[in-house]
């Protein structure tokens, strides 16, 4: 084949069942009863493929088949192929019976159970999934969710969205910090430190502080990055309550932040075709976190 005229249209996903039939089963008779069609069939979408790659993929005798050196390269990725494509039926005519939450860090923080377990309760013929996807729009924008929930300064116009709460933020610290000791800090504590800041889905900005009396920053583009940065006790962290729920690792330890605006907490969604779910996904939502608002511990 001419490589100049090579193009993935040409393959199809039936060349790729016959020959993981093929070797599954261990003969074209036997791959023909599996797949329900002829054996000739199977010959010809063998050599269908074998032709459009350019390569031989089996060797056959009148008692064997056994696949050449590169029928098990392209074996290992036909399988691949097939899974993603079964997947992809299976997403597809699931239809409206899923729905996918979005979330850069932390879903729903110190709420995430119990809005799992009163999702089930209350709507037990719409699986619920959090999909973690370290992007801006918490996997929205990417087409990896339905609704993503948002703390990180974002602009909103281009999504339907809904305020469903607010968090503190809190110093994130490596355990053996000086300021470990502490009960809290202070926002205009942080300039003495270096303070590093997730660059791509971080809710810290340095707005926070007047021009003239910002912190050293050093960046990161993941929470992993991040902790580890901070489990070093070089650097010190910003973030919402949520990460303090989320991510509970032995080096670190988180206390309360004084002075500073909380973080507001949005869910967005598309404004095309939203999720039926989507509004009683928001209200659930809004009701943890005003139940957590109004209880006698919260105000404490």
């Amino acid at each position: 084949m001419d490589k100049q005229q090579w193009s993935p249209a040409g393959l199809e996903l039936k060349h790729l069942r016959c020959l993981v039939a093929i070797i599954d089963t261990g003969s074209f008779t036997d791959a023909g009863l599996e797949l329900g069609i002829s054996q000739a069939a199977v010959s010809r979408n063998l050599h269908a493929l074998e032709q459009f790659l350019g390569v031989r993929l089996l060797h056959r005798t009148s008692r064997t088949i056994e696949p050449t050196s590169a029928g098990v390269r392209v074996l290992a990725r036909a399988r691949i192929l097939l899974a993603g494509a079964n997947d992809l039926v299976a997403e597809a005519t699931a239809g409206h019976a899923l729905l996918h939450i979005g979330h850069a860090w932390s879903a729903f923080g110190r709420h995430t159970t119990e809005f799992q377990r009163r999702w089930h309760e209350s709507h037990p013929e719409v699986e619920l999934r959090l999909v973690r996807h370290n992007s801006p729009t918490g996997g929205l924008a990417e087409g990896m969710c339905d609704l993503a929930v948002v703390r990180a300064p974002l602009d909103l116009k281009p999504w339907s969205h809904a305020l469903v709460g607010h968090e503190h933020r809190v110093v994130a610290l490596a355990s053996d910090d000086p300021w470990a000791r502490r009960r809290s800090i202070r926002l205009d504590e942080i300039p003495a430190r270096t303070l590093v800041i997730d660059r791509r889905t971080g809710t810290t900005t340095l707005n926070l502080w007047p021009e003239d009396e910002r912190p050293t920053v050093t960046y990161t583009h993941d929470i992993d990055d991040w902790l580890a940065a901070i489990a070093t006790s070089y650097c010190v962290g910003l973030t919402p309550q949520a990460t303090a729920a989320q991510y509970r690792r032995d080096g670190i330890i988180y206390r309360p932040l004084r002075d500073a605006a909380p973080v507001p907490v949005h869910l967005i969604w598309r404004r095309q075709d939203p999720h039926p779910a989507t509004h009683a996904a928001v209200a659930l939502a809004i009701d943890l976190y005003r139940e957590h608002h109004q209880s006698p511990r919260s105000r404490t």
